[in-house]
C-alpha cells in the first residue's frame, strides 16, 4: 500500500450506515464533534436516508445554527417536530425536524408538573427566567429533557440528535448530573431553609446559620435577587426530585441497546483527537458507540499517479519547453497593424468607437484600444505574453495533481493515527463535495456517500 493510496486499511472495519438505520432496534442516533466537522449535515443526510428508507424519523438540532432548517427547505425550526416536503415517502417514511428551545422546553416541565397558580409563579420569577434563558447546562439538560420526550411518546420509529462541539457535546453528558448536583447542593438546601420552617422562624433560622453567608450573598447578588431565588426555590420544592428522576432515565436511555453514537470528524489532526477523546469517554460511560464517520475526505481520480511521479513529469514537460522555447517559439502576432483597415473585422469594430482625440476605450483598457501615444497598457501586456503551451498547461495540472496527492496522503496519516489508536472503531469516509449543502438533493448525495464502501466509486 503506498503512501497516496486512501482506502481504508483492511483491518479497520467499516462503519454500516444503511444497516444502522433499517435496524428497527436502533431509535437514537446521536451525532457529535467537534465544531465544523459536518454533524449537522450528517445528521440531517440521515435523517432523510432512513426516512426515504420507510422510516418515521426526526431530526433534533441543538446546535444554534439554521442550517439544517436551510437545507431541508424549513423557513424556520422551532420546539415542534415540522414535517419536511420533497422526501420520497413511497417506501412509507416520514421526515420531521425540530430546533431546540431551551427555555420553552423549560416552561413545558413546570407547566407539566406543577398547578397553574404555582406554575404561574416559577414562570414570572426574575431568576427563573434567567436560569431558563442562559444558565450553565440548562441547554444540554433541556436537549436531554426533549429527547426523553421525543422518546416516551413513541411517535418516532428513529431520533436523530445533532449535538453542539464535542466539549459542550460533552455538557450533554455532563449536564444532568451537574443540574441535578446544583438543585441537591447545600446552597440549594439553605435556601430552601426559610419556606420550609416558615414565616419569621424560618428568617431568624437562615439569619443566624447562615448570617456571613447571607450578608455576602446580599452583597454579591443584590437582596432583590437573594429574595427571587428563595422565592423560586420555594416554588420549585416539589419539582426538584422531578428533575434529577427524568435525566437519570434519559441518561440510562443514552446506555440502552437501541441508541447508536456516532462521532463526526474531518481528516484533520484537532478534529480527530477531539474525536478520540469522546470515543473514550463514550467507553468510559458505557455509551453505545456505533463508529466514526471520516467527513470531507478528499479524493482523486488518478491516486495511481504519486506526487513525486506527478512533480518529476512536471519537471521534465518544463524543462523540455524551456529548452525548445529559443527555437519553436513563434513570434506574437501584431493584432493591431489592420486596425484602421475598413477590411478588417477588428477594424470596422473598433472604428465605430473612435473618438477625435484617438482613444478607444481607455477606461476599460480593453484589448485593442488606442491611446494617444499607441495601444493600451493591456493591450500591451497581451501582446509581450505569448500563449501559454500545452506543455506548460500540463506542467500546471501535474502539480495541482501533486499538491491533492500530498493532502491525501496527510489525510490518511492523520486517520492511520486515530485507527490505530482505536482499532474496534468502525469508520466511515465521506468524500468532499464540491459545493456547500443547501438542499435535499445534497443531503442525498452525503447520504450516497455514508454508505459508499472503500474503494468503490459512485455510479
Amino acid at each position: 500500500m503506498t503512501s497516496d493510496d486512501t482506502t481504508l486499511d483492511a483491518s479497520a472495519p467499516w462503519l454500516e450506515v444503511d444497516a444502522l438505520i433499517d435496524d428497527p432496534r436502533t431509535r437514537i442516533v446521536v451525532c457529535c464533534g467537534s465544531g465544523g466537522v459536518g454533524k449537522t449535515t450528517t445528521a440531517a443526510a440521515l435523517g432523510v436516508r432512513a426516512a426515504e428508507r420507510g422510516r418515521k424519523v426526526v431530526v433534533l438540532t441543538i446546535d444554534p445554527a439554521r442550517r439544517l432548517a436551510q437545507s431541508m427547505g424549513i423557513s424556520e425550526l422551532d420546539n415542534v417536530p415540522r414535517r419536511v416536503k420533497g422526501v420520497d415517502e413511497t417506501a412509507g417514511g416520514e421526515l420531521h425536524a425540530m430546533m431546540l428551545d431551551m427555555k420553552r422546553t423549560f416552561d413545558e416541565i413546570v407547566e407539566g408538573h406543577a398547578d397553574a397558580e404555582r406554575a404561574r409563579a416559577i414562570l414570572e420569577n426574575p431568576f427563573y427566567q434567567s436560569l431558563s434563558a442562559g444558565f450553565a447546562g440548562t441547554q444540554e439538560y433541556m436537549a436531554m429533557e426533549k429527547l426523553g420526550q421525543l422518546r416516551a411518546g413513541d411517535d418516532w420509529d428513529l431520533i436523530v440528535v445533532d449535538t453542539p462541539p464535542s466539549r459542550s457535546a460533552l455538557d450533554f453528558l455532563d449536564a444532568p448530573k451537574r443540574l441535578g448536583s446544583f438543585l441537591d447542593g447545600k446552597f440549594i438546601r439553605v435556601l430552601m431553609a426559610p419556606a420550609k420552617v416558615g414565616g419569621r422562624a424560618g428568617m431568624k433560622f437562615l439569619n443566624v446559620g447562615m448570617s456571613m453567608m447571607t450578608g455576602t450573598l446580599s452583597k454579591l447578588m443584590g437582596g432583590q435577587l437573594l429574595r427571587d431565588v428563595q422565592t423560586f426555590v420555594a416554588a420549585m420544592d416539589t419539582m426538584f426530585g422531578g428533575f434529577r428522576t427524568r435525566a437519570d432515565a434519559t441518561y440510562r436511555l443514552l446506555q440502552a441497546p437501541g441508541t447508536a453514537f456516532l462521532v463526526v470528524a474531518a481528516p484533520e489532526r484537532d478534529a480527530l483527537r477531539e474525536a478520540a477523546y469522546f470515543v473514550e469517554r463514550l467507553a468510559a460511560e458505557q455509551m453505545p458507540l456505533a463508529g466514526l464517520v471520516l467527513n470531507r475526505v478528499h479524493g482523486s481520480g488518478a491516486a495511481q499517479l504519486s506526487a513525486e511521479r506527478a512533480l518529476a513529469a512536471a519537471e521534465a514537460l518544463t524543462e523540455d519547453f524551456a529548452d525548445r522555447a529559443p527555437e519553436d517559439a513563434e513570434p506574437p502576432q501584431e493584432p493591431y497593424d489592420d486596425l484602421n483597415s475598413p477590411s478588417s473585422e477588428a477594424g470596422s469594430s473598433s472604428a465605430e468607437n473612435l473618438e477625435p482625440d484617438g482613444i478607444v476605450d481607455l477606461a476599460g483598457g480593453k484589448t485593442g484600444s488606442r491611446t494617444p501615444g499607441g495601444s493600451s497598457p493591456a493591450a500591451a501586456e497581451q501582446a509581450a505574453s505569448p500563449p501559454a503551451s500545452a506543455a506548460q498547461l500540463a506542467a500546471g495540472l501535474l502539480r495541482l495533481h501533486a499538491e491533492r496527492m500530498q493532502v491525501l496522503a496527510r489525510e490518511r496519516r492523520t486517520r492511520d493515527r486515530f485507527t490505530a489508536l482505536h482499532p474496534e472503531v468502525p469508520v466511515t469516509e465521506v468524500g468532499a463535495l464540491p459545493g456547500d449543502v443547501h438542499d435535499l438533493a445534497g443531503l442525498r448525495a452525503i447520504g450516497d456517500r455514508l454508505v459508499l464502501r472503500p474503494g468503490k466509486t459512485e455510479a
